[in-house]
């Protein structure tokens, strides 16, 4: 739902080019230049299948992912954004991607800057931080306080995998959509329509790539 907002409110003459297993992808004009928006499922191995046929097939080199996180820190309120500059994790994708046991993968240096300078010029307040990114939506006994992040998510990690092994460029937007310290959360109507600032950043910055 939410990639069908963007398309129907951001994107002129946008065509719905990708419905397989009910995964939505429009390409359309922002500004005149082509953009496509396309879902990236729940979860590291959704985000991992997609990103990677994207960039290994279809010749994509850069994927901004936008999306919603939870809140490790009292600083990161609902409704604010947060630019990945790294992912962290505890799962096994990378072992049985690469055969590695990487737990922390980068943002593409390029395009945080060029989102960070574009959030200057729109006057958008920008957090940088590592997020972590999980498995495991419920958890059991879990202290995030123990997690070296600033807030917490489910596919950048696997995306920034993807990325590196492939030699392409990732980052990832989030707005904050609930708190684990002040146990705040949007409802899931306002996790479709409340990130226009997200959107519209998102948009602005990959546009001048």
């Amino acid at each position: 739902n939410r990639c069908k907002y963007i398309a129907e409110n951001y994107l002129e003459d946008a065509k719905l080019v990708n419905q397989v297993r009910g995964a939505l992808a429009y390409t359309g004009l922002y500004k005149n230049k082509r953009v496509t928006v396309f879902t990236s499922g729940m979860g590291i191995p959704s985000m991992g299948i997609y990103s990677y046929e994207l960039f290994k097939f279809y010749d994509v080199d850069t994927i901004i992912r936008i999306g919603t996180a939870g809140s490790y820190k009292d600083y990161l309120n609902v409704g604010d954004i947060v630019l990945a500059n790294s992912s962290y994790s505890m799962s096994g994708y990378t072992y049985e991607f690469n055969k590695t046991k990487e737990d922390t993968f980068y943002g593409s240096d390029k395009v945080n800057e060029v989102i960070k300078e574009t959030a200057r010029e729109l006057n958008i307040n920008l957090n940088l931080g590592k997020v972590h990114s999980t498995s495991a939506f419920y958890t059991i006994d879990f202290d995030f306080k123990t997690i070296d992040a600033e807030c917490v998510e489910m596919e950048t990690f696997s995306l920034f995998a993807n990325a590196k092994e492939l030699n392409k460029n990732a980052s990832c937007l989030l707005t904050i959509s609930n708190s684990f310290i002040t146990n705040q959360e949007m409802s899931s109507s306002e996790r479709e329509t409340r990130l226009n600032d997200m959107i519209v950043l998102a948009l602005e910055a990959i546009i001048k790539l």
